[in-house]
């Protein structure tokens, strides 16, 4: 069997489609026992505090809207995209098939969980950080 180089899997992931590259993802997961999920930074002890405990964490309260997959009614995705943003139809649809893309960044929780709701009512997979 011929070696592939790195840069041909880049090349191959650039091809193919998004719906195909989550499902390549969930079987390397399964495959080599891994997570592709992103590792938390461990906090670290402030320097003036002699190696105690860490400095507790601030409360989060900016959060980004993220488009993970787009689903099976991408029409729908798109209206939503665009009451939620000031977009126009032609941005609206490039931001949709671009996913995973930010919709909507440094917005409350509120307006995160608002905004999660309706794109994952249009049959969206939605991602808030």
């Amino acid at each position: 069997m011929a070696e592939v180089t790195q840069q041909q899997v880049v090349e191959y992931i650039k091809g193919i489609s998004v719906l195909e590259l989550s499902k390549l993802v969930k079987t390397l997961e399964s495959e080599l026992g891994v997570s592709a999920a992103t590792a938390m930074p461990m906090a670290m002890p402030m320097g003036g505090q002699g190696g105690g405990a860490a400095a507790p964490a601030e409360e989060k309260t900016e959060f980004t809207v993220t488009l993970t997959e787009v689903g099976t009614n991408k029409i729908n995705v798109i209206k939503v995209v665009r009451e939620v943003t000031s977009l126009g139809l032609k941005e609206a649809k490039d931001l949709v098939e671009a996913a995973p893309k930010a919709v909507k960044e440094a917005v409350s929780k509120d307006e995160a969980e608002t905004i999660k709701q309706k794109l994952a009512d249009a049959g969206a997979t939605v991602e808030v950080k």
